[in-house]
């Protein structure tokens, strides 16, 4: 063997292995899909979403059209998840119900955790008597029976869902900001917030820029966990009777009229009760899943 192979060789083998450095978001993926309930739970929402948004094409039928043939019909090759009293179709109405859950939750959640953020972060910015303002506000909003005003708002506006959205919003963002402003008090000393508000930054970018994105875990976690919670309170006003009305649906209503006819015809019961319960456990595996992704302490999404 020549000098210059021996050279070569010596030189490769003492070549350590690169190991390519993974971005921040590369890394909170790959943490992700490590957590197989997480996994589960990514795609069963994901089907849910497919079902709510083809539900009706494969349908032959429409969520409001009657089959004069076919009341009360169980489960069956035209209908498959049966049909109601009219001759509606259990299936198509099913994933209307669930696309408007889903709009509602989402719409909510993503407003209401915009909101607090910047309520959150701008009261423990500022400070002072705008921070004692803010919170009095809060503190006030937190003890009144917000349920009890979401529920004659919604009745009075005749179950109109987009009224529905914003009655939610305005009413849905108070604790959160709450527990945004106490984490937002320590990140306000840190150097390059100081450093920022010495150099004349406009204080909405410091807060923007600077503060809101290090609690960006906590606004993704309560993003996902919004969902759930506003699935769970629009089902609740709907079965009671005061979130959206008919001839709309959503899965609230279909439990409701399930219920009513529960020993007759459990299959308008027990379908969408079903789907809520698949959409409510997906979202909450999701956001563990989450949370031990964002999370560097937590063990659950292994070795980085």
């Amino acid at each position: 063997m020549s000098n210059d192979q021996i050279e070569t060789q010596t030189v490769e083998t003492a070549t350590p292995t690169t190991r390519k450095r993974l971005s921040r978001s590369q890394l909170y993926v790959k943490r992700f899909f490590r957590n197989k309930l997480a996994v589960i739970g990514l795609a069963v929402f994901f089907l849910l979403i497919l079902l709510s948004i083809f539900g009706k094409v494969i349908s032959p039928y429409d969520f409001s059209e009657l089959d004069f043939m076919a009341f009360n019909q169980p489960p069956n090759s035209q209908h498959w998840f049966g049909t109601n009293a009219l001759g509606q179709d259990n299936f198509t109405r099913t994933a209307h119900g669930l696309q408007r859950s889903i709009i509602i939750a989402v719409c909510v959640s993503s407003a209401t955790t915009l909101i607090s953020a910047m309520v959150g972060a701008t009261a423990a910015y500022f400070g002072g008597a705008y921070e004692r303002i803010v919170l009095a506000i809060i503190h006030f909003l937190l003890v009144v029976p917000t349920f009890l005003i979401l529920a004659m708002l919604s009745n009075s506006a005749g179950g109109d869902w987009r009224v529905l959205i914003v009655v939610m919003i305005a009413i849905g963002w108070m604790y959160a900001a709450r527990v945004i402003w106490s984490l937002s008090m320590s990140i306000r000393e840190r150097e390059y917030v100081t450093a920022s508000r010495y150099m004349g930054v406009n204080p909405f970018v410091v807060v923007w820029r600077h503060m809101v994105p290090n609690i960006g875990s906590l606004l993704v976690i309560q993003f996902t966990l919004g969902i759930v919670g506003t699935v769970m309170s629009e089902t609740g006003l709907s079965f009671l009777g005061f979130g959206i009305k008919l001839p709309d649906v959503s899965l609230g209503t279909l439990l409701q009229e399930g219920n009513a006819t529960l020993t007759t015809t459990p299959w308008l019961f027990y379908f969408p009760a079903g789907v809520l319960t698949l959409l409510t456990t997906s979202m909450a595996l999701i956001a563990d899943g989450l949370r031990d992704a964002l999370d560097p302490s937590s063990a659950a999404g292994g070795q980085a």
